[in-house]
């Protein structure tokens, strides 16, 4: 057994860094998962500027990616649909209706000219053995922008996730140019469907977005949606205002989709109902407004990391530099051994040292009758001539040599100097360089990637907030039920079924939930109130209780934390509860047992006089006598002297004090005392 453990235990490691590195999660260096990148060096290779069947790419990528057909053909058209990298042609599906894409043997593509720019360069790409070992393909693509930010990225793997919104890519372009420029920079979010976005949360990409659709209420009797929120479609989006619309939520009467190239949903409103009246309720209840929350989780240096969003622009704006160095070396190396190779041409020719090669009998006297002749011009040679350039020269045909062009050939070496000249100025600033490097891509695709989702400022709309209170929240103090679906008992107070309640139980315990239809909480409830956090965090509970050495207590609190459903208990072991009120205008009246030389059979105290603490604390001492009767009883004239009022009457039920009100209030105090 134990073999088995370890066996597991190694299998599923391997697992699991297989599925981080190789499937879910994206590199940082190009922006790309495993699959994207196979399905680009596919397109690579096959480029020769037309464009190639879906269903043909699929099956040259299948070289490369060992997970069927179909996974390949997927992420093809989510990577196409991103409109940057891959040019296509026919039906890729519709981003905002969330109709399908053609079937592969339908639909085109090619490489787009850009990806070329931004990724391709074998020579400064390392590649790896494919999963057969019959092909190679890249570890990761030298990018020269961070793609992972324009495309964004969802990917689920064992035990992580990652999501990165899209944001746009002339402005991810900018925000490099800026951090080139030493410069600290804000970039957020953008999406294909447009609509409005709220980045008050997004943390510079670790926190979350709050988006909504962009509607147009120009008239009033009607609404209509323009754009979309991130992740919606018109299909998703007219389902949830539908679903909406049967739970009562959003009054409308009608809803007709026009979408073609534009987004267009028209929204009719039932009779009395305005434009004005049904926006909030569309926010709360319907996907017109979702929270996005965002983990920017990538593979930095084989490992996983979270990087924010500035960081991810640091990076690659640091890594263009070293990209745009490599290729700058790269060409000048080029040009060098051209501009080398090129002047042994023109000795080779000019000064007939091919002549030298007619009387010679074997290779070898050949070869050193060739390099001799080069000798008296070594200074005009830009490094030692090796018997390679030798042999190229001699492979040089001899219609070649007769039509040779001296100014030609020195106009070529001019341009190649030239050229050298200016590679030199761009290694001395590499950083220029790649400024002026963006400028140039910002430059040339011009207003083709304009902003389409809007950055405005909104708060998330509470469906608490927007829900209306038409149902009575009752209770029937002879069966211990309380709930809204109550046909018996005393009505509490109007709740939504989005409402959350705190009962308190005549045993002194508590605990918040969502409105019950019908719960049994026992005979003699003390309170039932609102029991959202801002009502609970505000209001001041006053308990009145005994402990278990007969001692009166009194402590004043307030309800700050919670966890749904869970019961807490506000007496100490052994303690009994007395009487409880929310009502800060009552004092506390205290009888107690006739005893000899006890004068004072009866004593009032002011809550106000003492802290509030929290519901844990044990509260303030008022009495160690034996107590007849004790409960909080309204004050009459401001004195507690002359109060008066029912008084406890020996029950532990509450002051029997309704309180409703408006949105927050604490609800009802003493709903389980029969007074």
């Amino acid at each position: 057994m134990a073999y088995v453990g370890t066996v597991f235990n190694d299998n599923f490691l391997h697992y699991a860094s297989y599925v981080i590195k190789d499937r879910a999660i994206p590199d940082v260096e190009d922006g790309l998962k495993p699959v994207q990148r196979r399905i680009l060096h596919t397109l690579f290779e096959m480029d020769d500027g037309k464009y190639h069947k879906v269903a043909n790419v699929v099956g040259y990528a299948m070289r490369y990616h060992p997970h069927g057909d179909a996974s390949i053909y997927s992420a093809l058209v989510v990577l196409a649909n991103k409109d940057l990298l891959i040019d296509k042609q026919g039906n890729f599906g519709n981003l905002f209706t969330g109709d399908e894409a053609s079937a592969s043997r339908y639909i085109e593509c090619k490489i787009d000219p850009l990806a070329k720019e931004l990724l391709y360069n074998p020579e400064i790409t390392t590649y790896e053995d494919s999963y057969d070992g019959r092909n190679r393909e890249p570890v990761v693509f030298p990018a020269k922008v961070p793609i992972v930010l324009v495309h964004g990225a969802d990917g689920i793997a064992v035990g992580m996730s990652t999501r990165i919104l899209q944001h746009n890519f002339a402005e991810v372009l900018d925000a490099m140019v800026e951090t080139l420029k030493g410069r600290e920079v804000e970039l957020y979010p953008d999406f294909p469907t447009g609509g409005l976005l709220d980045v008050s949360g997004y943390e510079d990409g670790t926190g979350r977005v709050l988006v909504r659709a962009k509607l147009d209420t120009r008239d009033p009797k009607r609404i209509v949606i323009r754009e979309l929120p991130a992740g919606s479609t018109t299909e998703s989006l007219i389902a949830s205002i539908e679903q909406a619309a049967k739970r009562g939520k959003v009054k409308i009467a009608g809803i007709n989709d026009y979408t073609s190239e534009e987004v267009e949903i028209e929204i009719k409103l039932a009779r009395g109902v305005y434009a004005n009246d049904v926006i909030e309720a569309l926010y709360a209840f319907t996907d017109c407004e979702t929270a996005i929350s965002v983990n920017p989780l990538v593979i930095r240096d084989n490992r996983p990391v979270v990087m924010p969003v500035s960081e991810i622009v640091r990076y690659h704006a640091a890594k263009l530099v070293e990209v745009l160095k490599r290729e700058l070396e790269l060409e000048q190396h080029k040009l060098r051994e051209k501009y080398h190779a090129r002047t042994l041409e023109r000795i080779f020719v000019e000064e007939r040292i091919y002549k030298r090669i007619e009387e010679m009998k074997t290779e070898r006297t050949v070869v050193n009758a060739v390099l001799k002749g080069f000798e008296p011009f070594a200074a005009e040679i830009p490094r030692e001539v090796t018997e390679e350039d030798v042999e190229r020269l001699l492979k040089i045909p001899i219609r070649r040599i007769s039509l040779y062009d001296i100014n030609k050939a020195r106009e070529e070496m001019e341009r190649i100097q030239a050229r050298l000249g200016e590679i030199e100025t761009h290694l001395g600033d590499v950083t220029s360089y790649a400024i002026d490097y963006l400028g140039g891509i910002i430059a040339r695709i011009g207003d083709n990637f304009r902003r389409r989702t809007s950055i405005t400022s909104f708060e998330k709309v509470d469906v608490r907030e927007v829900a209306e209170r038409d149902r009575s929240l009752r209770y029937d103090g002879n069966t211990g039920y309380l709930g809204h679906d109550l046909g018996s008992g005393k009505e509490q107070f109007s709740v939504s079924i989005y409402d959350r309640v705190l009962i308190v139980q005549r045993d002194g315990t508590y605990f918040v939930r969502d409105v019950p239809e019908k719960l049994f909480v026992g005979k003699g409830l003390l309170y039932c109130g609102f029991g959202d956090k801002d009502a609970l965090s505000t209001r001041v509970f006053s308990l009145l209780y005994k402990n278990a050495k007969g001692e009166t207590y009194l402590k004043r609190f307030r309800i700050e934390g919670f966890i749904l459903d869970r019961k807490y208990s506000m007496l100490p072991d052994g303690a009994k509860v007395l009487d409880f009120t929310t009502d800060e205008r009552k004092i506390v009246r205290l009888n107690y047992k006739p005893k000899p030389r006890l004068k004072k059979l009866e004593e009032y105290f002011d809550p106000s006089e003492h802290l509030i603490k929290s519901v844990k604390a044990t509260g303030a001492r008022l009495s160690n006598k034996d107590l007849k009767s004790g409960g909080f009883i309204l004050k009459r004239g401001g004195s507690a002297g002359g109060a008066s009022g029912s008084g406890n009457r020996g029950s532990a039920g509450g002051s029997g004090a309704r309180a409703t009100g408006g949105r927050g209030s604490a609800g009802v105090s003493g709903a389980g005392d029969s007074r």
